[in-house]
Parts: structure tokens; sequence; C-alpha cells
């Protein structure tokens, strides 16, 4: 049942590929059909009018009357070309006349009443088969006379195909040059500029590819493209010269280049290479391996029957390659380039039948023309795409620019308005302690006046109690100044107040600096911290005035150094009696006297501060050791 329902679910499948695979191909047919009527619209006229075609052939020893075209029966005549003997009608009238060869293979030599003309062998270029290069040459007028005058053409061979001479023509010179000039356009002109592109866009795609190592398609298409290069402008030396090894090397470019673009066509859709697809490069191999020990003639032997192959073969697997992923893609790219590799293949096997000589009156080689335009194409549409996905690049960049500072300005708000809230809690907070402070105080001081007057008590007492109650609204006052951390200038004001309060009992205060700096800064350093510090050194002066009966007090400010961080420490020392400490360090007997050291010690904790108490018969010490930061709030230390 498994093997059924997989069958069944493969049928729609099958549909769809079938549905999207016949409209691809029809159109690849269309493409076929209309490459076919280009390269007979592409044909160049040539004057007919000045058209020579009888000629005379000997070859081989033999002599025979010839009509042009003609393909010669040997592939190798370099030591016994053959001669072609024509003849043409020269009018006195006529002046400046010319010879034109649209096209042969794979040289000529040219004479007009037995002087030489035209030598292609001169031109590297024109040697060339898959070059078409058109030849022309003006005929001096001395060589000419009226009446009937004799042309004779030398043509070399040096295979692997059999020689071609094309129809030749003479006459005069404005009337052949239009002919010339646009078979060189077509045949010269053009496959450099295409190979010029071609070069400019090998350089860019090996950029690219150095710039993204993740994506070897470019550099294999980079790779094909400088292999087209070297075969376009590194022109064959021309037999019987001195012929260079590397020179027949070249041969091996073409089937390397074909493989590199499959290479190029597989890992452009996204496939996987397999390891096996690398015999793809043994006939390129085997070509440059051979040019390389051999030499010619056998390397353009081993192109014709490895290489020739190998390039169509490659163009058939390029075109299955771009046809799959039109089935599986459906996208622009592998349409268009799947179009371009039916153009080339079908110029190829037109150029396979003109080797072959199925095609008897013509040998105009187009693959090479359409071969650079598809890599030209390609290579401008990787670039397109690449250029493209950096102006996304650039896109993405500036919205997530722009989102960022979106961003940011909300921040920004959401922070000036947790910084309100937070100036807002805090002058919340100092509002409460002040009011916690004044009820403690001054309320409490209040109410004792208050509560002194009902009962009648003497104006002495009450006067006590009004300067005590005065004394706590100026401390609370006073410590709301903007002192700017420097806890030194609260404490002035506090001197000021416990000079005034020891005076009346004749008890002298000593003020006692040990560093010059006094205390550290503090930026840190609120109000309520202020408060707290000046409370705990108020009642260290009153518990000396009230149980110590001292005579001296010192007070004594230091700032030490742990390793950690300067640290201020203040000191209240007096002469008096002193008092038992309990095991807890708490005073021992009188109950307001401990409520007094715990109110210190609650107070210091507040503000993060160490108080430290030692008492003995010569005298009390209360030693606050200061926090290096003040904390945030009263419940930073717990």
């Amino acid at each position: 049942m498994s093997e059924i329902a997989a069958k069944v679910a493969l049928r729609p499948k099958r549909r769809l590929i079938v549905w999207r695979l016949v409209p691809y191909l029809l159109l690849q047919a269309l493409v076929v059909i209309a490459t076919v009527l280009g390269l007979q619209l592409l044909q160049p006229s040539d004057p007919d009018d000045f058209a020579l075609s009888g000629f005379s052939l000997r070859e081989d020893g033999k002599a025979r009357p010839v009509t042009l075209p003609h393909f010669t029966s040997s592939r190798y005549s370099l030591a016994d070309p053959p001669l072609y003997t024509g003849a043409f009608t020269f009018k006195g009238g006529d002046a400046g006349w010319s010879v034109f060869l649209p096209r042969f293979s794979n040289a000529v030599e040219v004479a007009i009443n037995g002087v030489v003309v035209l030598d292609s062998r001169r031109d590297t270029n024109a040697n060339r088969p898959d070059r078409n290069t058109p030849e022309i040459a003006a005929i001096p007028s001395s060589l000419l006379h009226d009446g009937s005058n004799e042309i004779t053409v030398r043509l070399f061979v040096w295979g692997p195909l059999k020689g071609f001479l094309d129809t030749v023509y003479v006459g005069p010179d404005a009337a052949l040059r239009p002919a010339f000039e646009t078979r060189t356009l077509l045949f010269v002109t053009l496959p450099v500029v295409f190979s010029a592109w071609q070069s400019i866009l090998a350089v860019i795609l090996a950029i690219m590819w150095l710039m993204r190592r993740r994506e070897p398609v470019y550099g294999v298409l980079a790779a094909a493209m400088v292999l087209g290069v070297i075969q376009a402008f590194m022109p064959p030396p021309v037999p019987p010269v001195a012929v260079s090894r590397l020179a027949s090397v070249l041969l091996a470019s073409a089937p390397i280049e074909s493989a590199l673009i499959v290479v190029f066509g597989v890992l452009f859709f996204g496939w996987r290479w397999p390891r096996y697809g690398m015999l793809l490069f043994a006939p390129g191999l085997i070509v440059f391996a051979v040019g390389l020990i051999a030499g010619p003639p056998l390397p353009r032997i081993l192109f014709l029957l490895l290489g020739i192959p190998t390039v169509g073969f490659s163009l058939v697997l390029m075109a299955c390659v771009t046809a799959a992923a039109v089935v599986r893609r459906q996208d622009a790219a592998s349409l268009t380039i799947g179009c371009a590799v039916t153009i080339v293949l079908t110029c190829w096997i037109h150029d396979m039948l003109s080797v072959f000589e199925f095609v008897t009156n013509e040998r105009t080689f187009v693959s090479r023309l359409s071969y650079s335009a598809m890599l030209v194409a390609i290579g401008a549409g990787l670039t397109w795409r690449f250029a493209r996905a950096l102006n996304q690049v650039d896109g993405f960049a500036g919205q997530l620019v722009a989102r960022v500072r979106e961003a940011e300005e909300r921040l920004k708000a959401s922070f000036a308005r947790e910084e309100a809230r937070a100036r807002a809690a805090a002058l919340a907070n100092e509002r409460t302690r002040l009011m916690r402070d004044l009820h403690d105080g001054l309320g409490g001081q209040l109410i004792s006046i208050v509560a002194l007057s009902e009962r009648g008590h003497e104006g002495a007492t009450i006067t006590d109690a009004a300067r005590a109650a005065l004394k706590d609204l100026r401390l609370v006052i006073d410590s709301m100044d903007d002192i700017g951390g420097d806890l030194m200038l609260a404490l002035g004001s506090w001197r000021e107040r416990a000079a005034m309060q020891l005076r009346p009992h004749d008890i002298a205060l000593h003020w006692r600096v040990a560093t010059p700096q006094g205390l550290p800064l503090h930026p840190e350093l609120r109000p309520w911290h202020v408060i707290q510090i000046v409370r705990i050194l108020d009642e260290a002066v009153t518990n000396a005035v009230k149980h110590a009966a001292a005579r001296h007090i010192t007070v004594t400010i230091d700032t030490r150094d742990d390793g950690h961080g300067p640290y201020g420490v203040i000191s209240v020392a007096d002469d008096g009696g002193g008092f038992d400490l309990g095991d807890g360090g708490e005073a021992a007997g009188a109950n307001q006297t401990a409520r007094g050291l715990r109110n210190m010690r609650s107070r210091a904790t507040r503000c993060g501060a160490v108080l430290v108490l030692s008492s003995d018969r010569s005298g009390t010490c209360v030693r606050l050791q200061l926090p290096q930061v003040f904390p945030d709030s009263d419940a930073a230390a717990g």
C-alpha cells in the first residue's frame, strides 16, 4: 500500500514538471529558429558584380578547374600549397582597384600579374579559422593593364581542417571597401569589444570573489573569462616560423573554459558539484599535456578529436542544467541563461556543419563570438545581481540606522521620564525625611514646651526647651544648604553651635584637624546624610555634658586610606568619668543612655558609617568612620 501511495503522490509532481518543461522547450525551439534566421540575415552582402568564381587549381601536381568557394583535398600543404589561377578584366579608365578576400584558411598569398600584393601571414589574426578575418589589398596601377589580367592565390594549409577559399573579389576599391569594413566590424572589431568587456568583467568578478570567498561561483566564472581573453588576445605563431609549444597549448583553453562554465551553472543554481564531474576537465588537460610534450600538429588533431566534442558536450550539459533550474526555480535568471546557452549551442552546431562540410559554400565560425557574448551577458548579470545585493544591504543598513535612531530617541525619552521620576522620588524622600526629622526633633520640643506651659513650670525650663527646639530647627535648616559634597562646611556650622552649647557649662571644645584636606569630598552627599552625622555628634556632646562631668571635649577630624580608597574619621573624646559597657558594647545601667547610644548606631548604619564606642575612667571616645561612598537611601545599609 505504501508503494502505491508513493506512486500516486509522484503523479502530481511529474505533471508539474511536464507542465513547466514543455513551455520552456517550445521557447528554446523559437530561440533556435530566431538564431538560424539571424545567422542568415547577419551574413554581410558582398559586391557580386566583381566576384571571381572560376579558377584553375593546381594541387598535388595536378591541374583542374574549380569554382569558388572551394575546399582543398589536403589538410597539410605548406611545401606545395594549392595554387588558384584566374583572370579578371581591367578597363583603362578605372583607377584605385583592390583585391578582397572575405574568408580563407589558413593563409593566402595573392599575386597580380606575377607580383605579390597580399600576404596574410603578416597578420597573425588573419590566419585563425575562428576569426573569419577578411583581407583587402590595393593593387598598384602599374601592375594593371587594359583587358585581361592574371590573379593567382596561393593557399597555405596547416590543418587540422581542410583548406578553404571563398569567392575572390577584384574591382574598384570604392566598391569593395564597404563590404570589407562591414566584415571587419562583425568579425574583428566586435569580438575585440566582447573580449575587452570580458576582461573587465573578469577583473570585477575576481574582486567580487576575493570579497566573498564563500561564493566560488564568481571565481569560477572569472577563471573561465580569463581563459577566453587569453585565447582571444594571444595569437598563435604562423608556420613555418618556429612554433612555441606554449602557443599550441592555447588550444586547450576552449574545452577547459567550457567545463568551467558547466561548473558555474551547477554552483549558480545551488547544486553541489559531483566528484566525477572533474572528468569533464580531462580532454582539455590531455590537449594541454600533449601540447607541452609533443608540440604541433598533434595538439591540433587532439583538439579536433577531443576539444571540440568536449565543448559541445559541455554546452549540452549546461542546457540540461538550466532546463532543470527553470523547472525548479521558475525565475528570470535561469530562463535568461537557458536562452543564451541555446543560442551558443545553435552556433556551435552551425560551425560543426561547416567543419564537416555539410555546408559547402561557406565557412563562417560564430561559436567564439556567441560564446563571448554569453559570458559577457552572464558576467553583467552577476555584477548587476551583486550591485543589487549591495543596494539591498545599503537599504537595510539605512533602515537599521533609522530604527536605531528611533530606538535611541525612545530611550532618551524613557531616560528623561525615568530621571524626572527619580528626581520626584528623591524630592519626595527628602520631604519625608525632613518631615520626619522635624517631627522627631522640633515636634517633640514644641510638645514639651506646650506641656511645660500647661503644667505651670518656671520660665527657665520653658526657655531651655524653646532653645533646644530652635537649635533643632537650625540644624535642619543648615543641613539643607548646598555644601557641594564638602562635609567640612557642615561641621564648621556644627562647631559654632557646639561651642555655644558648652560655654554655659564651662567645658572647653578643642578642634583638631589631623590632615590638611580635612575630610574627602563626597559628591553623592545628601542633606539627610548631614543630618544623621550632625545628630550623632550632638548626641555625643550632649552625653558628655549630662553624664560624664567632663571639662574638655576634643573633636578630631582625619582622613585615612586602607588601600581601597580614602575615608573620613570623626572622633569626639571627653575627659569625663566614663561608664561601663556591657557585653554587646552598649551602656550598662541608665536606660536613657543606652537608648541614646542605640539611636547613634542606628543613624550611623543608615548613613553607611561605622560607630565605635570606647569608655573607661579616663573618659569616653565616640569614633565615627565614614563610608567611602554614601548610600543613596537610608535603607541601603540595611
